[in-house]
């Protein structure tokens, strides 16, 4: 029993200082820091939490950047709904004579654009654009006389 005794403080003597037992424990099991632990787990909630900020950013930019769309489209259709007396200087089934013709009177100065009705087949021309039928008609009046005699009146509905 002595034998077995001593050979076991041997070689507990032995190993106390090898390498492998400060770096794995007695058994082989690693040691755990817990402090490494507890600061890797904050590092990676520091992370998590970064990533769901930069994510709460995107999602806040997306819906102001729908509401400006949102508005800028109810403004228009505001617009729309105001200014509804068109005078029209031409009217084209093909869509490059529509672009060529809308060139040449905003090249003339004229604050032209093309109306595409939803029951139209055609690109209509617009010289102008009023709220007020009396003004629209007076208008109208000297577009005939001055500019384009087959100018025409169109109410956008």
């Amino acid at each position: 029993m002595k034998t077995l005794t001593a050979i076991f403080l041997s070689l507990l003597i032995m190993t106390s200082s090898c390498k492998f037992i400060k770096e794995k424990g007695w058994f082989g099991k690693s040691k755990v820091d817990t402090m490494t632990v507890w600061l890797q787990r904050q590092d990676s909630i520091r992370v998590a939490d970064s990533i769901q900020a930069e994510i709460e950013k995107i999602r806040a930019i997306e819906q102001a950047r729908i509401d400006s769309i949102q508005a800028a489209e109810q403004a228009q259709q505001e617009w729309e709904n105001n200014y509804k007396y068109h005078i029209i200087v031409g009217g084209f089934l093909t869509p490059e004579y529509a672009d060529d013709y809308l060139s040449y009177y905003q090249s003339m100065g004229f604050n032209a654009k093309i109306i595409e009705g939803p029951d139209n087949r055609f690109r209509l021309i617009s010289a102008e654009v009023h709220d007020n039928i009396n003004r629209a008609l007076q208008r109208l009046r000297q577009y005939q006389d001055t500019v384009d005699f087959e100018s025409w009146l169109y109410i956008n509905e």
